[in-house]
């Protein structure tokens, strides 16, 4: 009897980003390259405990690359979170004869990959957060797809806020990170940023609107990410009511930043850390994410990718306020 192949099981987790399906095509064809057979897990974490799989070839990730959101899906598991839940995900991994797992996703999937290899899965993490909110790595997979989204939504926002001269307000994403909101300020010529890392407070923005104002600007843009601490509808109220110069408007752009094609620069940092996550596997790592540190893609454990907090960059913050003069 000729001996079992290693079985890889894929799955991602969590919200989705852009690129994901690069990162799949990339481990499902190095996989078969390496002659490993590879199991598609529905769903996340709560697919695998439910064993949702299915066996997956060359052809099932064809024509995937441009694609954004995850050809896998994608959800979060409470189930999962409890032993209970991560003895029965490893209960269903046995039973279709999985090896190892590689897990695509954010912060929390991270945490969720390093408990499952504490109970002795081979895991490895790849990152793909739109946030950049993940330790370990330059950028994750979606960053860059979801701040082009951003700067195109701000560059047409920009030509209405200069034709009535408004005050726009817009808000990214960014529950714990200032990451799209302070890249975007950059970027797209904002007069404030905020963001959770900074605390400020409605009247101060409210302020420099008013100078912005006084130095002759004929409209000014407002990002403001989602976990800053100011609501921005109190945001849009408060320079209302101070009077700055400027009547304001103000744009959710919510999930429209997790969607739409990936870029060429997410497709082959998908590809890239997929490929590397597959190499881990053959070199006889585990326990591990893929990270771009420089230049190169590393192995980084998930213990220490778990135990820090990726912080925004104050030079980049403090750029953004000089360029906004």
């Amino acid at each position: 009897m000729a001996d079992k192949k290693f079985t890889v099981g894929v799955l991602t987790s969590g919200g989705d980003a852009p690129g994901m399906n690069a990162a799949i095509r990339a481990v499902v064809r190095t996989s078969l390259t390496n002659n490993m057979d590879v199991i598609g897990i529905k769903h996340g974490y709560e697919g695998l405990i439910s064993g949702e799989f299915n066996a997956m070839g060359p052809r099932d990730v064809g024509g995937i690359l441009q694609r954004g959101g995850t050809i896998l899906l994608t959800s979060r598991s409470k189930r999962f979170m409890e032993p209970s839940g991560q003895r029965d995900a490893i209960r269903k991994m046995n039973e279709a004869g999985m090896d190892a797992l590689i897990v695509i996703g954010g912060e929390g999937s991270m945490n969720g990959a390093y408990a499952l290899s504490q109970k002795g899965v081979k895991v490895i993490g790849i990152p793909g957060s739109i946030d950049n909110d993940i330790w370990g790595t330059n950028i994750a997979i979606g960053t860059d797809t979801a701040m082009n989204t951003i700067m195109e939504a701000v560059d047409k926002l920009r030509d209405t806020a200069s034709s009535h001269q408004r005050a726009f307000l817009i808000e990214t994403m960014g529950r714990n990170s200032g990451y799209l909101a302070v890249m975007a300020a950059i970027v797209c010529g904002a007069e404030v940023a905020l963001i959770p890392e900074v605390p400020i407070t409605a009247d101060e923005v409210a302020l420099s609107v008013e100078e912005a104002y006084k130095r002759g600007k004929t409209h000014a843009i407002i990002i403001n990410a989602e976990g800053s601490g100011v609501r921005t509808t109190d945001l849009a109220e408060t320079i209302d009511n101070m009077d700055v110069g400027f009547k304001t408007r103000m744009t959710i752009l919510g999930h429209i930043q997790r969607g739409g094609s990936p870029t060429a620069y997410d497709r082959l940092l998908a590809s890239r850390m997929g490929v590397k996550a597959v190499e881990a596997l053959i070199e006889g790592h585990h326990g591990v994410m893929t990270g771009l540190k420089g230049k190169g893609v590393d192995f980084i454990p998930l213990l220490d990718v778990i135990s820090n907090k990726r912080k925004v960059n104050m030079e980049y913050y403090h750029m953004a306020k000089v360029l906004a003069r």
